[in-house]
């Protein structure tokens, strides 16, 4: 019988998981999913419907603060892609010369630090796709490698970036601040970054390309006319963006992104860094030109407010609720038992952690879906199942955050049937139909995500973190794996 009941507990989970894969909208399918939650909390355990609404309403309560500042994160984003802040990094990199060797290196660069400032990697992707896949035409570079350096670099941001939903919802649940969490894993991704860019740049001169440097100032002015009839389908927020970068912004456009970037790292409060970057990027904008008048600047910010209240915050509020009943029924305590049972030590629980991430993402094949639905599951093992203070519990809240994030962002990059994937092949077809595109091959030369995903591993189970900065976590005896919820 008892069997049975932790079965049936998971029901809300499979549903949740079909309906995603079956294409629904998350938001559909949360709310789907948690209506079977209050179903099955009063079958299973004769939980009252008030006892229910009550545990959802209390767990929504704790992302509240992420929800603000996933507001605030989609008004700044939505200022820098307007404003010239995204066009200006764009134009920086292009003014740099590009060769065959280089394009790709600098593709990777540019998606990476673009999507810090704008927050998106669908985005990213759409709007830097056509400029390098037709660079590298020009240049005779390796089309694969290049479309596969965008993909990577555009999930960068994705992973770290102040302004992104995935890092916010990431940090929300696990219950961390975001800016803490930056500064946790800041150097680590800073280091996936440079190797990705090493390995790329060796396998341009193994594949002998040139060395020979072009002009890269008239690029946007010679995309063909199909590639923005495909923007404008597909991704219309990436349109301004190229004509901007096409009217070359002034290159201090860039700074707003340097001011929030700089804040994050000295460990200023998130809602002080995101403000910073939407006054500053107003500032320079009246002076480029970019900005006319104060309320068309301020209809930019409830552009963004209007964008992630839309989407973005009434997931977190479905999924937070979600989660609130299947916690209290002690849904996922199977689960929790499996990986405990399997973990030897605190390390090798989080490895564990981070394995069901992948698996996860891989099963629903959406990222975010993975981020809530596995989140409070691995925030729940580790809280339930490890003894340490406040302070060391808190760093391994941190590592959680990191971990399904970069599981969820990164670990799509590499999963041929993911839904990143399908968007990343249908966006390059339709700006550069002159090549084939293949998942397979995308993902062989998205050297940032292999790197990512197995570093993160590798790193968290042998304990070789603390060889990088700001990344360790607590060591036992400081933390404790105490197995409380293996049966004897």
């Amino acid at each position: 019988m008892n069997i049975l009941k932790g079965i049936a507990k998971f029901i809300p989970i499979f549903v949740l998981a079909i309906m995603m894969i079956l294409g629904f909208d998350i938001l559909i399918a949360a709310p789907a999913a948690l209506i079977a939650a209050f179903i099955i909390a009063g079958i299973t355990e004769k939980v009252k419907f008030n006892e229910s609404l009550n545990a959802a309403i209390e767990n929504v309560k704790e992302v509240i603060m992420a929800m603000f500042i996933l507001l605030f994160a989609y008004a700044m984003a939505n200022v820098f892609m307007t404003t010239g802040v995204g066009a200006a990094i764009v134009n920086i990199a292009l003014a740099l010369g590009v060769t065959a060797r280089t394009v790709a290196v600098v593709a990777l660069v540019v998606t990476a630090v673009l999507s810090v400032a704008t927050g998106t990697s669908w985005g990213t992707f759409a709007a830097c796709a056509p400029i390098f896949l037709w660079l590298n035409h020009i240049v005779e570079g390796d089309v694969l490698l290049t479309v596969a350096a965008c993909a990577g670099g555009a999930c960068f941001g994705d992973n770290i970036g102040l302004i992104s939903d995935t890092t916010i919802v990431s940090s929300g649940i696990q219950g961390v601040q975001v800016v803490d969490r930056i500064r946790h894993q800041g150097p680590w991704s800073l280091t996936c970054l440079v190797l990705a860019a090493i390995v790329t740049y060796v396998v341009s001169v193994v594949g002998g390309l040139s060395a020979q440097s072009v002009d890269a100032s008239n690029i946007v002015s010679e995309l063909p006319a199909e590639v923005w009839d495909v923007l404008e389908a597909e991704r219309p927020a990436a349109i301004s963006l190229l004509q901007q970068v096409q009217d070359t912004v002034p290159y201090y456009m860039a700074i707003p992104l340097v001011i929030v970037i700089g804040l994050a790292v000295f460990g200023i409060n998130t809602f002080i860094c995101i403000g910073s970057g939407i006054l500053s990027a107003y500032i320079f904008g009246s002076f480029a030109g970019t900005v006319t008048s104060p309320m068309e600047f301020l209809e930019l910010i409830l552009g963004g407010f209007a964008d992630a209240g839309s989407w973005a915050v009434q997931v977190m509020m479905w999924v937070s609720a979600f989660g609130g009943v299947m916690a209290n029924i002690h849904a996922f305590e199977p689960l929790s038992k499996l990986i405990v049972k399997m973990a030897k030590n605190v390390r090798q629980l989080l490895f564990y952690n981070g394995i069901f991430c992948v698996l996860g993402n891989a099963c629903l094949s959406d990222e975010m879906a993975q981020i809530v639905t596995c989140g409070p599951i691995i925030k729940d093992i580790t809280t339930e199942n490890v003894e340490a203070s406040e302070e060391d519990m808190y760093k391994l809240k941190l590592r959680n955050a990191t971990m399904s994030d970069a599981m969820g962002v990164y670990g799509s990059q590499l999963i041929p049937w993911h839904g990143y994937m399908v968007f990343y092949i249908g966006m390059a077809v339709g700006v550069y139909p002159l090549a084939n595109f293949s998942a397979m091959a995308i993902i062989t030369h998205n050297y940032i995500a292999w790197i990512a995903v197995f570093s993160m591993l590798i790193l968290t189970l042998t304990g070789w973190d603390r060889f990088i900065p700001l990344l360790k976590i607590p060591r036992e005896p400081n933390v404790k794996l105490v197995k409380k919820n293996v049966s004897k």
